[in-house]
């Protein structure tokens, strides 16, 4: 048998269409519900499903009066705050397309990446770096004001159409921008039960950032959409603080990166009798964590695998769980394979992971780049860069990268990005970035440089920080005669990368 997933495809998606529209619909029927509330801090805020919907539209209105038309791209520069899924879904319901990015990100960085996307306008927080763009600039305060505004329509239309863009790392070290359609919100139904288990009487509280795709995808749209309850933390909420505040506020289900497991499980983990699951994204969860968070909180972890091009389409949920050791299953209506060079590989090899380019949850393509787009598709087949194996009952296990893209914190990182930004150090004369494994569930990006006199590590990660956000920042700096190269003058880093790892001890 040819490891290939093919149970049959999802109910098409309506049309006309419009995303906000779709993830607000149950809003009429549940005005008085609590659609979010922001919990812990000094300054907790709640929302109901009326108050959700009048500040979208509101917000839509307002966009539309600044002179916007459907099809136009605004940049979003806000921060940790309800103002941004408002005003991510308050564009979209005008028909424009928002692009959400990280308040971490230094204006070198958002310059860089604002260059191709040619917004129309620029959504701004203070004390968050702006482009240098010649866009017009919204501060918070009249975008805050746009709320009070008469309910714009919802602007349907094709649900093919462009809807938002994210970014995600290439392997050339030029951030992507990923289009996605209005599709794409209908495509994640598939995840509702396929990895969440999520009904409309569900508190789910999810940790990250509200500017966090993981954040924006599985703790709101998908609760918003089926009628559920999202808590999300306030802003600067320490890990150590959620057990208690998934008490407290009675969560039934739980989703974090791993990395949150693993620092929640350094304290012990009260009882927390209202919580069904957890659920875990963004990087492989290593199986000790899953063990050892189902012991301490008597409560498995479903994990889900996907990416910036496609969301989750593998995934463990309540009613069909997989090994810890494995990613899962394809969700039912997907269409997954293990592809080699002639196709899918023969269950039990290792190939890449790969989608159906008919999936709806997959991107229309990456902005302006057609050929970097068509590089991505085997035939029928839209190829991940990951490696993996498919067993007889479907299950994914998870091989790694068939590149050297680094994961940090659930953010996908390219190594030539940090590479360039670190080469500009006039002391640096070659540089190489590496994921590397500094325990047996948790990896750090590494820096290995040659350099023609000495710099410390202090004054390193200062150069770093001041050039990358927090996230892309090398933790680890290893100073080489000379960098190793294959006949090409290509680097190898996993060559590097297996050597400190078996010197370290950490294989």
């Amino acid at each position: 048998m040819l490891s290939l997933f093919d149970q049959g495809a999802p109910a098409p998606c309506p049309t006309p269409f419009n995303m906000a529209a779709h993830v607000l619909a149950r809003a009429g029927a549940l005005a008085e519900k609590t659609a979010l509330r922001v919990i812990g801090g000094a300054h907790p805020e709640s929302w109901t499903y009326a108050d959700l919907e009048t500040a979208v539209r509101g917000t839509a209105t307002g966009l539309l009066r600044e002179g916007l038309v459907p099809g136009d791209i605004v940049l979003m520069r806000l921060g940790n705050t309800p103002d941004f899924p408002i005003a991510y879904l308050g564009a979209i319901a005008a028909g424009l397309v928002p692009v959400p990015t990280s308040s971490q990100l230094t204006e070198r960085e958002i310059t860089a990446m604002s260059a191709g996307l040619a917004p129309k306008l620029i959504l701004a927080a203070s004390g968050i770096a702006l482009p240098d763009h010649t866009a017009p600039v919204l501060p918070l305060e009249r975008l805050r004001a746009f709320r009070d505004l008469p309910p714009a329509e919802y602007a349907l239309g094709d649900p093919n159409r462009p809807a938002y863009i994210i970014f995600t790392s290439g392997t050339s070290g030029r951030p992507r921008a990923v289009v996605h359609a209005h599709r794409a919100i209908w495509a994640r139904r598939m995840m509702w039960q396929g990895w969440y288990g999520l009904t409309e009487a569900d508190r789910l509280l999810h940790a990250g950032a509200f500017n966090w795709t993981y954040t924006l995808g599985t703790g709101l749209m998908d609760p918003w959409s089926l009628g559920a309850s999202a808590l999300i933390p306030a802003a600067g909420t320490a890990p150590s603080e959620l057990a208690r505040l998934l008490a407290e506020h009675e969560a039934t289900i739980f989703a974090a990166a791993p990395g949150v497991y693993r620092q929640m499980l350094r304290a012990p983990v009260p009882a927390l009798p209202k919580l069904r699951h957890g659920l875990s994204a963004g990087e492989k969860l290593p199986s000790e964590v899953a063990r050892a968070w189902e012991k301490a909180s008597g409560t498995p972890v479903f994990e889900a695998y996907g990416m910036s091009e496609c969301s989750t389409f593998v995934s463990a949920n309540p009613s069909a769980p997989a090994p810890v050791t494995t990613l899962g299953r394809p969700q039912p209506g997907r269409r997954v394979a293990l592809i080699g060079t002639d196709g899918p590989v023969p269950l039990g090899e290792a190939g890449v992971i790969a989608v159906h380019r008919s999936d709806p949850g997959l991107m229309l393509g990456y902005l302006g780049q057609p050929e970097e787009t068509a590089a991505r598709f085997q035939g029928e087949w839209f190829l991940t860069g990951d490696v993996g194996r498919m067993g007889e009952d479907f299950t994914l296990t998870y091989e790694g990268r068939a590149d050297d893209m680094m994961n940090a914190g659930g953010y996908r990182v390219s190594p030539v990005e940090v590479e360039d930004a670190m080469t500009a150090h006039p002391a640096i004369t070659d540089a190489a970035a590496c994921e590397l494994r500094v325990k047996a569930d948790t990896t750090v990006i590494g820096l290995f440089y040659v350099a023609h006199e000495d710099v410390t590590e202090d004054a390193l990660a200062a150069f770093a920080a001041e050039r990358l956000a927090r996230y892309k920042c090398p933790r680890l700096f290893v100073r080489m005669e000379n960098l190793p190269r294959g006949a090409n003058n290509k680097l190898l880093r996993r060559v590097l990368r297996q050597d400190w790892e078996t010197d370290h001890d950490q294989a």
